[in-house]
């Protein structure tokens, strides 16, 4: 890049910026009673961002996967990875046989206008609602499992956004995301504040099949975190696809707390309560297809805990722990461990057991994943 002239030694701010990461994960399962399996899964991940001028700015996220193993062998496999919810389907299957299951996702595309108090931005983003850090029944275009730990950036939604800053902490955002099915289409509207040091947000609008009206909060007592969300979800039709559609609410509490120290101890523990849950097919089908906020859960009542610290500066060692209240719960570790400045290794061990006639309990098994990560 050509120096400043007159100024020597020194370049102009480039006004782009590429980065990203390729990671390698084995997964042995090992379900009850039955056979072992072995996968395996090499992710690689370029973020792009272009900046036009101070205002406009243009970005992309594409991740290329390549898996293979015992579950790449299985039917319908393919179409599951493959699979796009978005409005625009930008996931590409490049490969799919013997299997071997390849694709390609922009996951991040979109163009964004920032003057001033006002900001547009329009494409597949990601629209972050949530107050909580773990289940977020404000989150209504972007829904997550607690249990995807390989996915950090989390699915973008194909959208149109307007926001607009009121002052300090507060603004107003409306956002429309289109559907392939006309009665699918999105929108909601949101105020954030704050009051007395505490973020507040109001939310209405409507998600897929819902009319939905929601709150959050987040603030301290005392040195502890402490954030909630509430969602009231009406359907705007008695049923769909063969299925009857019911109202529900759903709401979760969360509080957490740093001990500091030398281990840099910090527990957190949540609660969530769904009034009228909809329980999936089987367990599978709950941990790996689509979420929406108001199907977080599949019991009314759920807890979670975790605690975390350190075994030395460059290792954190995590427990966590899920009860559902049909019978269903999981218990995990986890060991982060930074191996150089841009490589890191994470280890993490999932159980998911139950009652026997609980959900997880009717396919109760054990998950060890290795992974290695080197960042660009």
């Amino acid at each position: 890049m050509a120096q400043v002239p007159g100024v020597p030694g020194l370049e102009p701010e480039q006004n782009w910026d590429l980065n990203g990461y390729v990671k390698y994960m084995a997964t042995v399962i090992l379900p009850d009673g039955q056979s072992e399996g072995l996968d395996h899964l090499i992710h690689q991940r370029f973020n792009f961002e272009y900046r036009f001028n101070p205002d406009v700015r243009f970005n992309v996220g594409m991740r290329n996967r390549l898996l293979f193993g015992d579950s790449a062998e299985t039917a319908r496999f393919g179409q599951l990875v493959g699979f796009d919810p978005g409005y625009m389907d930008l996931t590409t299957n490049w490969l799919d046989k013997n299997g071997i299951v390849g694709t390609t996702q922009f996951d991040r595309l979109y163009l964004t206008w920032q003057h001033q108090d006002w900001q547009l931005q329009t494409g597949r983003f990601r629209i972050n609602w949530g107050m909580a850090t773990l289940w977020n029944p404000n989150d209504i275009f972007n829904s997550y499992s607690i249990y995807d730990f390989d996915y950090e950036e989390r699915s973008g939604t194909d959208a149109v956004m307007i926001s607009r800053k009121l002052g300090f902490a507060s603004a107003v955002d409306v956002v429309y995301s289109p559907s392939q099915d006309s009665e699918l289409h999105s929108y909601a509207g949101r105020y954030f504040f704050n009051w007395q040091e505490w973020d507040m947000q109001l939310l209405v609008g409507k998600s897929g099949l819902d009319n939905v009206v929601g709150a959050g909060f987040a603030g301290d007592i005392k040195g502890a975190g402490f954030r909630g969300e509430i969602s009231w979800f009406d359907p705007v039709r008695d049923e769909w696809r063969g299925e009857s559609l019911t109202s529900t609410s759903v709401a979760s509490i969360e509080v957490d707390y740093s001990f500091g120290g030398k281990r840099n101890w910090m527990a957190r523990a949540a609660l969530l309560h769904t009034s009228d849950p909809q329980e999936p097919r089987n367990a599978l089908a709950f941990l790996n297809l689509p979420l929406t906020a108001r199907t977080l859960s599949f019991t009314e009542l759920s807890s979670y805990a975790d605690a975390s610290f350190d075994i030395s500066p460059l290792s954190r060692l995590t427990f966590s722990g899920t009860y559902y209240d049909d019978g269903s719960f999981f218990v995990g570790a986890s060991n982060t461990y930074s191996l150089a400045d841009d490589w890191q290794m994470l280890t993490v061990i999932q159980r998911f057991d139950g009652s026997s006639d609980s959900l997880f309990g009717q396919t109760a098994n054990t998950q060890l994943f290795w992974q290695v990560r080197w960042s660009f």
